[in-house]
């Protein structure tokens, strides 16, 4: 299909006619004498005809080229253009981080499966999350993996299978055996400073006590919220244990609270699979569609054929002129 980037040049097209019946033709008056046979005197004498001294007149073949060339471009200013089919594109409405603990307490193999055996914390939290990413088409994620200090290991990408084979390579303990719960979480808003869409939600998950951020995880949590960041928190692990392998869970509904989201307590692997679950639930994947058709220019096809009958045209008068003289 083909359009016009500019139709209104379309009445640019007249404007040679209108100047030909409103403004005046050009005349120059010159002292001549008129001879009759001037042709035949010019070739007996030998001699050069100066210009004005023949009264030219237009052919059709000036008055046709003329005019198509003038056609030709305004053709080439109206921008014509061909259209192609209209394409949709899916792209992200919602931004996720992950960030999950992979402190030293996250070594226990006190992880319930639905089988009824135990693994490894995370071992059995590995399995779920990456369940969860699966499902995730159409979200951009990020993953932070966090011990004494956090790390992104994925910053936001539409390559989920990229946060899968990230996750299962990551072992307890390569970013310290501490917690940095507030840490995490102010990474965590650094990396949604690269997301332009209005829905920004971390999943935070541990199963400690924070002992090294730097920052409070309450502080964080709230200016996670001044940057409309909500956060959803999930404890695993033991609160009765002591020290840092006993899950924080007051601080962890804390973040919740004042973040905008929800804190869930999953003690085994069917339990966090129906936490990643809810969490689905409470906030369903947002999408923007996107439609365009391409666009290419045909403006250059008009304005070489313009100009090679515009010199075509020259040539042709110019030799007809040369034949005239000399007959």
């Amino acid at each position: 299909m083909i359009e016009f980037g500019l139709p209104w040049a379309w009445l640019l097209l007249p404007l040679p006619l209108l100047a030909w019946w409103l403004l005046p033709p050009y005349r120059q008056t010159v002292p001549a004498i008129r001879f009759p046979f001037f042709r035949r005197i010019v070739s007996v004498a030998g001699a050069q005809a100066r210009p004005g001294s023949i009264i030219l007149s237009r052919t059709r073949f000036q008055v046709f080229s003329l005019g198509f060339v003038w056609f030709l471009s305004v053709f080439a200013m109206t921008q014509p253009e061909r259209v192609g089919q209209p394409v949709e594109m899916t792209k992200a409405a919602r931004d996720v981080v992950l960030a999950i603990d992979i402190s030293g307490s996250m070594d226990a193999s006190d992880f319930e499966q639905p089988d009824g055996n135990t693994t490894q914390r995370l071992e059995g939290v590995k399995s779920v999350v990456n369940a969860f990413v699966r499902e995730r088409q159409g979200d951009r994620l990020a993953l932070i993996v966090f011990g004494s200090k956090a790390y992104v290991q994925v910053p936001l990408t539409e390559d989920l299978s990229s946060i899968e084979n990230m996750l299962e390579r990551t072992a307890v303990g390569m970013a310290g055996p501490h917690t940095a719960l507030g840490d995490a979480i102010g990474l965590a808003i650094r990396t949604f400073e690269a997301s332009d869409v209005e829905q920004r939600l971390l999943i935070l998950l541990s199963d400690g006590t924070d002992t090294a951020s730097r920052m409070s995880p309450v502080n964080a949590a709230e200016i996670a919220r001044d940057r409309e960041v909500e956060i959803h928190t999930v404890g695993v692990g033991d609160p009765e244990a002591r020290g840092e392998d006993r899950v924080d869970v007051d601080t962890l509904k804390d973040i919740a609270a004042r973040a905008g989201g929800q804190f869930y307590f999953a003690k085994d692997q069917s339990a966090l699979k129906a936490v990643y679950e809810r969490i689905d639930e409470l906030t369903p994947r947002k999408v923007e569609t996107l439609s365009y058709r391409s666009r290419e220019s045909l403006a250059h096809i008009p304005m070489l054929a313009g100009a090679i009958l515009g010199a075509l045209a020259l040539v042709v008068l110019r030799f007809n002129s040369r034949g005239s003289l000399t007959a």
